[in-house]
């Protein structure tokens, strides 16, 4: 018997789309300034969603004293080389200190020296106990009125009319229900992109990786599907990481001040310099040349360092404390092993993602972006993620006030006809019979495209066109062929448009990895037909769809004290 999913019609104010963290600080802010409903769609549960799941152990993003917003402005445009929108760095960097106090506020534990000023970690970043952040978060959340979580939720698409938002479709990933939400305003905080690559470990341990696996990039996708500008996706994320547990090499670095070196115990970092790229790249490049494995210098730390070390993973990555355990030794007594991870498309910390103006309104009206989905604003990290979603929060709101009557609606006829479209298209994944391979399969096959031919792990990062048109042709087929997928339930339903979400991107991708014709950051975008930079390329590269076609657009650097809104 064919499988049926019954249509449910809902109705708010301000849809937003992700529970996580900028997507709570939107809902914690638009409360606290109107009294507009807003209704939270979250694929996972609110309570330990999203890339504060696991915990956090340090707030890297902060205005420690004697530093300005302006000077992180200046950090965050050394760390991209240049390709940031300054303007949207400002607004983030002015708001880190007060969403950091209010997290203070709602019981996060920020550790305070003998004077009860905060413990800082370098020059922007502050020492907490962050196992349990996202808990706070969502509690707060929660115990807001005319705020309706609905967990288990999947988002998959907008709907647009004349380039104005007008809502969303999603299903449930439990229940055989299709919704169609009806909003005034929209903010899209669904995260980044991770899966597209072929991962640093194979089979069960795949979802070992930085990232979290189930950011699947839903927000882009959607977005690139109804026409959204989007920017600077060839400026992909690598992570330097511990090897095996792929935990955070920051705290090590930082926290007790490692170096990192090659085999023969030299320190490699001055060589290649020490921006987030740079490091990548001495570690790829002193492996290549016969020099690897390649380590953190940890032996010789002190006892304290080392209880310091295994306590601060306890808050974020509790495998590599229980490596430190299994082995018998102490960081003291062992180098750690670093490698980079698989490459990412994450907008918090490298600048993919919507192009957006100050407010964060995405080039459709009335779509706004925050956190890890809007572009232009690398190193955002936690608190520049909360800041956003603040700003667009706050504009969202601005928004409905200033609306007069609009004009874009949906007629009865056209709203019948979408949710049918709509209906269909699930019901045809969830009876279709004739599966050739299953999501699975073609998820590992996009992953080796990517890995073989756009720059993955197994090509040291690097790429040539030739590879690049290789890698669209590959990507093309796969995409036909999930045409045929098919779905035993709504959670497989899910992992199917999950698994289409990321094709999109991989398209995206690699237009844009061929667009920008210049090696600005190596490991980052490594074009071998193209291996210096030059400033010619001191510009964003952008696409939108027109017609069905992705096409490029390259705009104009937005400069220290310059502005830039839509003028669409």
């Amino acid at each position: 018997m064919s499988k049926k999913v019954q249509v449910k019609q809902l109705e708010t104010d301000i849809l937003i789309i992700g529970g996580g963290t900028a997507g709570c600080y939107a809902a914690l802010t638009i409360r606290e300034n109107s009294n507009a409903s807003v209704l939270i769609l979250e694929k996972a549960n609110i309570k330990r969603s999203g890339c504060l799941a696991a915990g956090v152990n340090a707030i890297n993003a902060y205005i420690v004293k004697g530093r300005t917003p302006e000077d992180y402005v200046d950090y965050a445009k050394k760390d991209a080389d240049n390709i940031v929108r300054e303007d949207l760095l400002l607004t983030m960097s002015q708001g880190l200190n007060k969403v950091t106090k209010k997290l203070e506020d709602l019981g996060l534990v920020i550790l305070k020296d003998e004077n009860g000023e905060y413990v800082s970690r370098g020059n922007r970043n502050i020492k907490i106990n962050g196992e349990n952040i996202k808990p706070i978060l969502a509690n707060a959340v929660q115990k807001l009125p005319e705020v309706t979580v609905m967990n288990q939720v999947n988002v998959i698409d907008y709907i647009v009319k004349d380039n104005h938002i007008l809502g969303a479709f999603a299903v449930s990933a439990e229940e055989e229900i299709l919704y169609e939400i009806r909003a005034k305003k929209v903010i899209c905080a669904t995260g980044g992109a991770a899966g597209l690559y072929k991962p640093n470990n194979p089979g069960f341990s795949r979802h070992k990786m930085w990232y979290p696996p189930f950011n699947t990039g839903a927000g882009y996708a959607m977005g690139i599907k109804a026409g959204a500008e989007m920017t600077t996706f060839e400026m992909r994320f690598i992570a330097l990481r511990c090897k095996d547990t792929i935990a955070p090499t920051g705290t090590i670095a930082q926290g007790v001040g490692a170096k990192q070196v090659n085999a023969k115990g030299e320190v490699y970092e001055t060589k290649y310099g020490l921006t987030t790229s740079e490091r990548v790249y001495g570690t790829v490049k002193e492996n290549q040349e016969g020099r690897g494995p390649c380590y953190l210098r940890t032996e010789g730390i002190n006892a304290a360092q080392d209880e310091e070390l295994k306590k601060a993973y306890l808050n974020m990555a509790p495998s590599q404390t229980l490596k430190w355990i299994e082995s018998g030794k102490n960081p003291s007594e062992q180098n750690v092993e670093i490698e980079g991870t698989e490459p990412y498309i994450v907008g918090g910390h490298t600048a993919s993602g919507y192009w957006v103006g100050t407010k964060r309104e995405t080039t459709i009206k009335g779509l706004f972006a925050a956190g890890d989905v809007a572009g232009g604003c690398p190193q955002k990290y936690v608190t520049g993620a909360l800041v956003e979603g603040e700003i667009a929060g706050k504009a969202a709101i601005e928004a409905i006030d200033s609306d007069k009557k609009s004009d874009v609606i949906l007629s009865k006829a056209e709203e019948d006809l979408l949710i049918k479209k709509k209906k269909e298209e699930i019901e045809k994944v969830l009876n279709i019979e004739t599966q050739i391979f299953n999501e699975e399969q073609l998820e590992e096959a996009m992953q080796k495209v990517m890995d073989t031919y756009a720059g993955g792990i197994g090509s040291n990062y690097q790429f040539n066109e030739k590879q690049l048109e290789l890698a669209a042709e590959k990507i093309e087929q796969i995409e036909k062929l999930s045409e045929s997928l098919h779905a035993e339930d709504m959670h497989e339903l899910m992992f199917v448009y999950e698994l289409k979400e990321r094709l999109t991107i991989c398209k995206s991708v690699i237009a844009h990895l061929k667009a920008r014709k210049e090696t600005r950051w190596h490991s980052f975008a490594e074009n071998l037909d193209y291996p210096e930079k030059s400033d010619k390329w001191l510009k964003y590269v952008n696409s939108k769809l027109v017609d069905g076609k992705l096409t490029i657009v390259y705009r104009d650097l937005v400069g220290r004290g310059e502005v830039y809104e839509h003028s669409n």
